[in-house]
């Protein structure tokens, strides 16, 4: 919560008890904490901003601030003075005492944590069309592949400069995350609150001439900052995450001159998708015309192409003076999650520009399969029953998906001419890969995160991922990556070099 929430809700906490329960002669002042607690309410709808889980606060000091212009005029104990009456008044209060203490909680506005690197975050974002790519998901004929690419970077740090919202156009991103997933309109509207550590178009960091450039890739039906914990902790050890948003299977892409790409049923992206590593008998199709390569995924790989030209050219002239020769795109790698992870594959196995990939919890394209991958590569993940209890709780993970995701993986792990990593996290489920767990408690208790606390999946995810692009792209020593970890003992990691993979099972019962 935000400190004038907090602050409006011990106030109203106190400001109740002090109404209700009878109270010495010394106390008497805290009845006064009726009139400070509406005014804590109008403070926080000025500065902080009003939200709607925190209507039944400004209610309540409302109501406390009745309570106490009556017991003024009535001081022999109103109303707990009078009979029932009283005792209702004071148990509907009671009531909304609960409601206004229990929906910010449930639906914080939350905050990241300070990354672990030494570097500060700085952000820029650029929209680039692909002139030569038609856009196969309308039926427009003339229009071309868009891009919305998020950048963030090492910069130079001033702790009083304002920090970059999570959401860019939050308003229509909740909305479409509240329509695709078959929430409440409301549901996510505190999003437009939430900051991050990031600094919008700050100066790049002057430690390094230039630093090695990662892409980020989004889940299905997810958004570009999905997994702002893992980027802004990459940042802070020195790295350039660009992260892409694809539009037409991101739950919304807002382009600079308003218009907005909502994402395709969830039904038809899945189906899309699945046939990428569970191929159908007839190819699939898209508004009408055959998918010729099978699914979707190998023109989702493209758009990392399109980034990396684009990339190119942003290091030879920034049009905002900032990243200009700063990009170090001889060193590059990729990253993703879920549907990103399928594309990672992908996008190795085309790309010969990138040089190292990690792919979170994601079954391989069947041509990644056929063909293996020839860069280093991790691959972060859990255990069947992990995904076996995630379906007991929330649902979905068939066996043939767990069957499929777990066998597509390890075979291209075990088919790496090189360096490679499996790393699996029991008690992570899907959603642990993201920034989801942290958005509100009900995440957990509704089952759809694992009983791994979401700050140590977390953890565990960027201490992986620092390790793995560390030694990979920067030559650094990684003492992670060569054996089980005392620090990490729930891990079952496995490696492989040129030679056999090498098993290592630290986890403990």
């Amino acid at each position: 919560m935000r400190p004038i929430e907090s602050l409006l809700l011990l106030t109203t906490l106190l400001a109740f008890l002090a109404l209700v329960i009878p109270l010495p002669a010394a106390l008497h002042w805290l009845r006064h904490l009726a009139p400070v607690a509406l005014l804590v309410a109008g403070v926080q709808m000025l500065v902080e901003g009003p939200r709607w889980q925190m209507v039944p606060a400004y209610g309540l000091a409302g109501l406390l601030f009745l309570v106490w212009s009556l017991q003024l005029l009535a001081p022999a104990g109103w109303p707990a003075g009078q009979g029932w009456i009283g005792w209702l008044a004071i148990g509907l209060g009671m009531l909304v005492l609960v409601v206004s203490l229990a929906l910010p909680v449930m639906l914080p506005v939350f905050r990241f944590p300070q990354p672990t690197g030494p570097h500060e975050i700085g952000t820029l974002t650029y929209p680039w069309v692909d002139a030569d790519r038609p856009e196969i998901s309308t039926t427009d004929p003339e229009d071309r592949r868009e891009l919305m690419v998020q950048i963030w970077y090492p910069a130079k740090g001033d702790p009083s400069s304002p920090r970059a919202p999570y959401m860019q156009d939050a308003s229509a991103l909740s909305a479409a995350l509240a329509r695709l997933f078959h929430f409440p309109r409301f549901a996510f509207t505190q999003f437009k609150y939430v900051t991050t550590n990031a600094i919008p178009s700050a100066p790049v960091a002057g430690d390094e001439p230039s630093y090695p450039v990662l892409i980020f890739l989004e889940g299905l039906g997810g958004f570009r900052q999905m997994n702002t914990f893992q980027v802004e902790e990459l940042v802070s050890h020195g790295y350039v995450v660009a992260a892409i948003d694809h539009p037409y299977t991101a739950a919304m892409v807002v382009f600079p001159d308003g218009r907005q790409a909502a994402a395709l049923p969830i039904d038809q992206l899945q189906s899309l998708v699945r046939s990428s590593y569970i191929p159908p008998e007839q190819a699939p199709m898209l508004n009408g015309q055959v998918l010729e390569e099978g699914s979707i995924i190998p023109y989702l790989a493209r758009d990392v192409s399109l980034t990396l030209d684009q990339l190119t050219a942003l290091n030879r002239a920034d049009p905002n003076g900032i990243l200009t020769g700063r990009l170090d795109l001889d060193h590059a790698g990729t990253f993703g999650m879920s549907l990103g992870g399928i594309v990672a594959g992908e996008a190795c196995r085309l790309e010969p520009r990138l040089l190292a990939c990690i792919v979170m919890d994601a079954a391989m394209p069947s041509d990644v399969v056929q063909a293996g991958l020839k860069q280093p590569c991790m691959w972060i993940t859990r255990d069947a029953e992990t995904m076996r209890l995630e379906r007991r709780r929330a649902g979905g993970w068939p066996e043939d998906e767990i069957i499929v995701h777990l066998t597509s993986m390890r075979v291209v792990f075990e088919s790496l001419p090189g360096d490679g990593y499996f790393v699996q996290v029991p008690g992570m489920f899907h959603l642990n890969l993201t920034d989801a767990p942290a958005w509100t408690p009900l995440v957990r208790w509704l089952g759809v995160s694992g009983p791994i606390h979401v700050r140590r999946a977390h953890t565990i995810i960027n201490a992986y991922s620092v390790a793995f692009f560390g030694r990979h792209l920067k030559g650094l020593t990684a003492p992670l990556l060569d054996g089980p970890s005392a620090h990490y003992p729930e891990v079952i990691f496995e490696a492989r070099g040129p030679g056999p993979a090498h098993w290592y099972h630290a986890y403990v019962e």
